[in-house]
């Protein structure tokens, strides 16, 4: 688990490095987001060495040079996005996902498609909770 919250800045270079799929340098990371974020290539180091420290990245040395790092993904996008979520629901609503989740659909006008959708996660859901009763200390019948 992350020692600190992944800041907007951090989250664009994880974004690089999620889509990409394989180890980059922070030089390649920079090359990437150019023109779509206003960072410099100093910048995107160091957000790299606090991401590592945040046990987001991990890295290897490069063979034929000690001082270019090859970082890769530690933590997946979606563990990140539950675990941002979680937080946001605990600091904004007092770890209440039902008023969380209601503050959002009425925030938004959704297709049936959304809403077909979201009953499916739903029911998903209700599976999970008899599986894992100590959540939210809830069960279904």
């Amino acid at each position: 688990m992350a020692k600190e919250e992944i800041t907007p800045s951090e989250w664009q270079i994880m974004e690089v490095l999620w889509a990409c799929k394989e180890p980059l340098t922070s030089s390649e990371v920079y090359r990437r987001m150019q023109g779509n974020v206003d960072m410099s290539q100093r910048m995107v180091r160091v957000l790299m060495n606090r991401l590592n420290q945040k046990d987001v990245l991990g890295y290897t040395v490069d063979e034929r040079d000690s001082r270019v790092y090859h970082y890769y993904v530690l933590r997946s996008r979606e563990e990140c996005v539950k675990e941002k979520s979680r937080k946001f629901v605990d600091s904004y609503f007092s770890g209440n996902g039902t008023n969380a989740m209601a503050a959002l659909l009425q925030s938004f006008a959704l297709t049936d498609e959304q809403i077909q959708e979201l009953e499916e996660i739903l029911e998903k859901s209700r599976g999970q909770d008899t599986e894992n009763p100590d959540q939210e200390g809830e069960t279904h019948a």
